[in-house]
C-alpha cells in the first residue's frame, strides 16, 4: 500500500495541533509515517545535537545509527546541505552509512523550526531499490513545514 499524502498531512496536523515540543512531534510523525506505507523499512529523525552533529531520535523499525557527523552518509548530506536526499541505491552514495544491511533506498529530509533552523533530519529507508521520488520529497517536505513551524 503507498501512502495517500493528502490524507496522512490531515491525520498528523490533526494529531499535533497544539504541541510545540519537537520530540513529542517527531515521535508522532515518525509513527504515522511508518505504518503508512509498505515500503517504509525504517523511518525516524536524527535530531542536531551539536556543530554538525546528528543523534538518533524518535523512530519506528529497527535499530539505527546512533550518532552521524554531518559529514557521513546521506543523512548528513541532507543535514550539511539542507536539501532533501533521494538516494535510488544507498550502495552507490559515496560515504553511504549502513545502519541496517537490507536498506536499498533511502529518501532523508531537513526539518526546520519557526526560525528556519535546522533541528532535525526525517529518514526513511526502504528495502526496495529507487523506492522514493520527488512526489514523495514534496509531500513529505509539506506535512514537515506545517508541523515543526512552531516547534521548541
Amino acid at each position: 500500500m503507498r501512502i495517500d499524502y493528502e490524507t496522512m498531512g490531515k491525520s498528523i496536523d490533526a494529531l499535533t495541533e497544539g504541541e510545540c515540543d519537537s520530540v513529542a512531534l517527531m515521535a508522532t510523525v515518525a509513527c504515522e509515517l511508518h505504518h503508512a506505507d509498505d515500503r517504509f523499512d525504517w523511518t525516524g529523525f536524527y535530531r542536531v545535537v551539536a556543530p554538525e552533529l546528528l543523534k538518533i531520535g524518535p523512530y519506528q523499525g529497527g535499530h539505527g545509527c546512533l550518532v552521524i557527523p554531518f559529514s557521513r552518509g546521506v543523512c548528513g548530506a541532507a543535514a550539511r546541505t539542507g536539501q532533501v536526499q533521494v538516494v535510488d541505491d544507498v550502495d552507490a552514495f559515496p560515504g553511504h552509512i549502513a545502519c541496517a544491511s537490507s536498506t536499498r533506498s533511502e529518501i532523508v529530509l531537513p526539518v526546520r523550526d519557526g526560525r528556519g533552523t535546522l533541528i532535525a533530519v526525517l529518514d526513511i529507508d526502504s528495502n526496495r531499490p529507487a523506492a522514493f521520488d520527488d512526489g514523495d520529497a514534496s509531500a513529505l517536505t509539506a506535512i514537515l513545514d506545517r508541523v515543526f513551524r512552531g516547534a521548541a
